[in-house]
């Protein structure tokens, strides 16, 4: 792969639209642009599973970026919700499309933000909803209890 210097790839110059992102670089470039056009391709667009393992290994200032994308897949979200910046982790726990095993690890995580997020998340099942709202952090707790109380209103959203 090709190192990003802080011009714009070929790809992102041209005026076809690509399907994919076809690597790291293009992402960077698509990401640090000032056309909203292009902005918007790195929060949307998708790319092989290799690239973005890529982006995540080489280029870490990116990263919360990476997590932001609508198409990132759950293994990249799975190596994302273990990343030392709980910025990038926050960022994980917003997301939809969690699966059940990355929300039970962030429910574990020791920055209050990011178990906020997993307390107020749709998909948390009532056991880490339950451990979330005997925690130490009063905010985390009683968002957890509101999520649960919906559960038994039948409310479950």
């Amino acid at each position: 792969m090709e190192e990003f210097e802080g011009e714009v790839h070929p790809l992102v110059k041209s005026s076809r639209r690509c399907v994919m992102i076809s690597s790291a670089s293009e992402f960077l470039s698509l990401r640090y642009t000032s056309d909203p056009r292009y902005y918007e391709r790195a929060a949307h667009d998708t790319a092989d599973l290799r690239t973005w393992l890529d982006i995540n290994g080489r280029y870490p200032e990116p990263r919360k970026r990476l997590a932001n994308n609508k198409n990132v897949p759950l293994e990249v979200l799975s190596v994302l919700a273990a990343d030392p910046d709980p910025g990038v982790r926050h960022m994980v726990a917003t997301k939809r499309k969690l699966s059940a095993e990355i929300i039970e690890r962030l429910a574990m995580d020791k920055d209050d933000s990011v178990r906020l997020q997993i307390a107020r998340h749709s998909n948390a099942s009532t056991s880490v909803l339950a451990t979330l709202a005997s925690g130490d952090w009063e905010m985390v707790a009683d968002a957890a209890r509101e999520r649960l109380a919906s559960f038994e209103d039948g409310n479950q959203s």
